[in-house]
């Protein structure tokens, strides 16, 4: 097994992922078999319960597991499927060895960070490195490993010395470092000083970097370049210069560009591994269709248009999957996305956070975007804004895509406008818990006392219903298939004594999971595009293969969704040209997209 440690230091949020992303997709174009392992040294056992205003969107994997959305770009960028396992927390290291002594298997020892908590953390990694993430069903040759947070801050202290002991284990060839560092720019010049403190520190510690990646916001001057290999002690080769690129799609060929893959071979032997010829080409291909990709951004000239109504706009990175599945949607479609973040409290005119001009500025988006977006969310607030936005959509004829708690508003807003169900019933249990009496009512399995972990998450099956071929949405994911499998995390669902109600007044429940009860998709017949799903699907969303979902929405927004439609159905899913993400399934080859 070959590892590659990503780390960082000066400051949190300097683009670890997308660099550790980069270089594991550069390793899969030279055929090999990559996986991918994130560090987080918080106590939580996982980000299920972690608000997303300070930590970011929660990643939810096909087994569940409620991670860091770092292994959202390993998927996207990889195109593996990875496990719970492969996020580690100090949370889930104390827990096991806390439970280990309690068994007694540390027979009377002392139990203390080094050599129990560390050895824990090593024997973790080298397990998980191991397990199959692809299609080969085979052991991954590298694995990346991504180490959250700063290096020299307190909590990772034990996720370092394990990293120690981890090279020292390791083959003189196996262990690489790629440490990510950032440049700032004061006054108009390029401060080095941060990198060798931030180096000077990492070597403190035990560790030794390879290659150092500099994250600036343009090119590196040589002066500093030549500065940060002096005083680094590195070779100037071995600088990344990783300066600001228009879009995170193209860092990989930035990488490419300055020989990240011969260091990495050079450095970890890769050309002592047999690779087979298939495994080869499957790579140049993966690598051919990603420089289309690129190329065909700089010449993205319509402009789209779509508001995403959502709650969590305090943090960016909240939303970060709906964000990039709208970017791979809209790339298929040759547009150049222009998103519009809108609060939804200012939607709401009797809000206090709504003054006159940001009530009028966020409708005014909202009337003239192309599209309406409601993402998925927890809490009554600012319910009642988005309410409001599925309702113009659905009265204007805008393509709107509602996504988990998007959809259940949908729901109520149709009971409240076209049903007329009183407001006491058209409403969700989430807001007004009096009484089962809702139109969203919580999941029999909930448990409203416990929060983490207690969703109805992971990978699940949703099935067409009968009579449902009009479906724009099952069109996507093709006719032949009858259901499709995709990632969900919920606490609340559609009540289904309303069904029949609906469903006489129009709103068609089109998917349902595999005991009929659970009311997955609903899709308006009469409409350009009104669709609302209570799984996830930026979850298995790849930059190369768009959610369907996603895909339909931008489509319909674009006013192409027929030739978006006909192409995907001219591509076989039965053999030769793989259709990627079919069925909601994960892609066995990249394809080639319409550019």
């Amino acid at each position: 097994m070959k590892y590659v440690l990503v780390s960082g230091g000066v400051i949190s949020g300097v683009g670890k992922g997308i660099i550790a992303s980069s270089a594991g997709l550069l390793l899969k174009t030279m055929g090999l078999k990559v996986s991918s392992i994130k560090i987080d040294p918080y106590i939580n056992t996982d980000a299920g319960t972690m608000n997303p205003k300070e930590h970011g969107e929660v990643y939810v994997l096909d087994d569940g597991g409620e991670v860091d959305l770092d292994l959202g770009n390993y998927e996207r960028y990889l195109n593996v499927t990875l496990t719970k396992d492969n996020n580690i927390t100090l949370g889930k290291i104390y827990s096991q060895v806390i439970e280990r002594e309690r068994r007694g298997d540390y027979l009377g020892k002392t139990v203390q960070v080094v050599p129990h908590v560390t050895g824990a953390i090593e024997e973790w990694i080298q397990r998980v490195a191991k397990v199959p993430v692809d299609d080969t069903g085979l052991e991954p040759d590298v694995c990346i490993i991504e180490l959250g947070g700063t290096v020299g801050d307190i909590e990772s202290m034990a996720f370092v010395e394990a990293l120690c002991e981890l090279r020292r284990n390791c083959g003189r060839d196996d262990f690489m470092q790629i440490h990510v560092s950032y440049v700032p720019l004061v006054h108009g010049e390029q401060k080095t000083k941060p990198t060798q403190m931030a180096i000077r520190s990492v070597r403190s510690a035990g560790l030794v970097p390879d290659l150092i990646a500099c994250r600036c916001e343009k090119p590196l001057e040589t002066a500093a370049v030549e500065k940060i290999a002096r005083f680094c002690q590195v070779q100037v080769p071995h600088i990344l210069n990783v300066r600001d690129m228009p879009s995170t799609y193209q860092v990989p060929i930035l990488l490419y560009e300055q020989d990240l893959i011969a260091l990495m071979t050079t450095t970890l032997r890769l050309d002592e591994i047999l690779i087979p010829q298939a495994m080869k080409q499957k790579g140049d291909h993966i690598w051919s269709t990603w420089k289309d990709l690129c190329l065909g951004l700089e010449h993205l000239r319509d402009n789209l248009d779509i508001v995403l109504v959502g709650k969590y706009l305090e943090c960016p990175d909240s939303y970060l999957s709906v964000i990039k599945s709208l970017e791979h949607a809209a790339m298929r479609c040759r547009r150049k996305l222009n998103l519009i973040m809108i609060d939804a409290e200012h939607l709401e005119s009797h809000t206090n956070k709504s003054d006159p001009a940001s009530f009028h500025k966020a409708w005014h988006a909202v009337s003239t975007a192309a599209g309406i977006l409601v993402p998925g969310g927890f809490g009554a607030r600012g319910t009642e804004g988005m309410i409001a936005a599925a309702k113009w959509a659905r009265e204007s004829k805008t393509p709107y895509l509602g996504i988990c708690l998007g959809m259940q508003l949908a729901v109520v807003e149709f009971a409240r406008s076209v049903c007329d169900i009183p407001i006491p019933q058209a409403t969700s249990y989430e807001f007004d818990a009096t009484n089962d009496d809702r139109v969203i009512v919580s999941m029999p399995e909930h448990h409203p006392g416990k929060l983490g972990g207690t969703m109805r998450l992971g990978l699940r099956p949703t099935l067409w219903q009968p009579d449902t071929q009009w479906s724009k949405l099952r069109a996507l994911y093709g006719m032949d298939n009858g259901s499709i499998n995709e990632r969900h995390r919920h606490r609340y669902e559609v009540n289904p004594s309303y069904i029949d109600q609906l469903q006489n007044k129009g709103l068609t429940f089109i998917g349902k999971d595999e005991t009929g009860v659970r009311q997955e998709i609903i899709e308006l017949r009469d409409h350009p595009w009104f669709v609302g799903v209570q799984f996830h699907p930026e979850y298995l969303s790849r930059v190369l293969e768009p959610s369907k979902p996603y895909l339909g929405f931008i489509a319909a927004s674009a006013k192409i969704l027929e030739e978006i439609t006909a192409e995907g159905q001219r591509v076989p899913s039965n053999g030769g040209e793989v259709n990627g993400l079919t069925n909601g399934n994960h892609a066995a080859l990249y394809r080639l997209p319409v550019l």
